[in-house]
């Protein structure tokens, strides 16, 4: 934001208890300041507009300067998916329980936006994945992704039988419960879980997580982001697999699917208030270096 904003929309968690009080009191905040307020149809439309107009998600990303989502990161990636491709920031307050990208607790909500307002913060890029589904030769799903494109079994306790390739290169075979292509800023969530690195988000590379491998030798690898991923759900399979992205949408595969993986043409811009510091947000929410013995006490 080389300006200061005039529009400022809001997109929250439409089942959080604290969204009602919280939109009225950042709501009136913002009209207070003399900025037009805009609320996403979808998850803000059924409260009080005060004032505010709402509006759909596409017109929410056009016309707004910045977007804040208020939520948890569950509500964060839904609007990262849609407001990425109009290059809208997003700043994220936390409603829900981690917050790896809603970082901002709602006690400091009010100080973080007067910072905000007043060119007080920086703003990064955070690299976005676009996933896609191909049977016999035709793309049948598209989709964008801030966290991580996954194939994954369903239904049965079985493992599933995949091959993997960068670009043209065959990366290996498979047999395990699936596979997490995540970016940096995906690096902490699934593939956290299966064992994979913590990225740092200025990285530009992907991470491959194999999940519950049946070789122990499987291990997840780090690509440059530049490298189309592609996994072949290979013709032997008898269990079912499916394909999902963000963890939100899912599309069940056929044998001989081919999932593709590459870099979006849209990356998500965000903003955070000047004190933000990665290594900070690592250190709270995974409670690196926390005292146990005080803990237990």
């Amino acid at each position: 934001m080389n300006n200061p904003p005039r529009t400022i929309g809001i997109i929250g968690k439409h089942d959080a208890p604290s969204l009602k009080n919280t939109l009225q009191t950042l709501t009136a905040f913002l009209q207070e300041a003399g900025l037009q307020v805009l609320l996403d149809e979808r998850s803000t439309g059924h409260l009080d507009h005060n004032g505010s107009r709402c509006v759909d998600r596409e017109t929410l990303g056009q016309e707004s300067d910045l977007v804040v989502v208020l939520g948890g990161d569950g509500t964060f990636l839904d609007a990262a998916r849609s407001i990425a491709p109009a290059d809208t920031p997003l700043l994220g307050i936390n409603l829900g329980r981690l917050g790896f990208m809603t970082d901002i607790t709602r006690g400091n909500m009010l100080p973080t936006m007067e910072q905000i307002l007043a060119g007080e913060h920086h703003v990064e890029k955070r690299l976005m994945l676009e996933g896609e589904v191909w049977r016999q030769g035709k793309c049948i799903d598209s989709r964008p992704a801030l966290n991580d494109v996954v194939l994954t079994k369903r239904d049965v306790a079985r493992m599933i039988e995949f091959e993997t390739f960068a670009g043209e290169h065959f990366i290996s075979n498979h047999r395990a419960d699936g596979l997490v292509v995540a970016t940096p800023t995906g690096s902490t969530a699934y593939a956290l879980s299966g064992g994979g690195p913590v990225l740092n988000p200025a990285l530009d590379a992907l991470v491959l997580v194999p999940i519950c491998p049946h070789m122990l030798s499987d291990r997840p690898l780090v690509v440059d982001a530049g490298s189309q991923i592609e996994i072949l759900f290979t013709e032997n399979n008898t269990n079912p697999a499916q394909t999902t992205w963000d963890g939100q949408f899912s599309v069940p595969l056929k044998n001989g699917d081919r999932v593709r993986i590459r870099r979006s043409q849209h990356p998500l811009t965000l903003v955070h208030p000047r004190d933000y510091n990665y290594y900070a947000i690592l250190r709270d929410k995974l409670q690196w270096g926390r005292d146990q013995t005080a803990a237990r006490d």
